[in-house]
């Protein structure tokens, strides 16, 4: 299962860290573990390359995570939001394939 873990503060999205896979079907023809792999890699790189917000990105075996320097800035923190609607689709699309988080600060992480 992959796990996608979102964290806000004050209701700002500031950090995502998405693990494991989906285990939809066999390595290389699996369609949810491709989907987010895809989606998580573009997030970033709008953050980063287009819209040149800084963040910090960690790529590691079966584990990303972006976490966004300045959240109240910019537009990093909405492109964040897109990313959680986009996985509510795919984790009520693929039963079981896919669990999220979210976890809210309230003014102690980033304050």
């Amino acid at each position: 299962m992959i796990h996608a873990v979102f964290e806000s503060d004050s209701g700002t999205l500031c950090t995502v860290s998405v693990k494991g896979h989906a285990e939809f079907a066999d390595a290389g023809q699996d369609i949810v573990c491709a989907a987010v792999s895809s989606a998580v890699q573009l997030t970033a790189n709008l953050i980063t390359d287009t819209f040149q917000e800084k963040a910090e990105i960690l790529a590691e075996e079966n584990h990303i995570k972006i976490s966004l320097k300045e959240p109240e800035k910019g537009n990093a923190s909405r492109l964040l939001e897109g990313l959680l609607t986009h996985f509510s689709f795919i984790e009520e699309d693929y039963p079981g394939t896919m669990k999220i988080k979210l976890t809210d600060y309230g003014g102690g992480k980033n304050a």
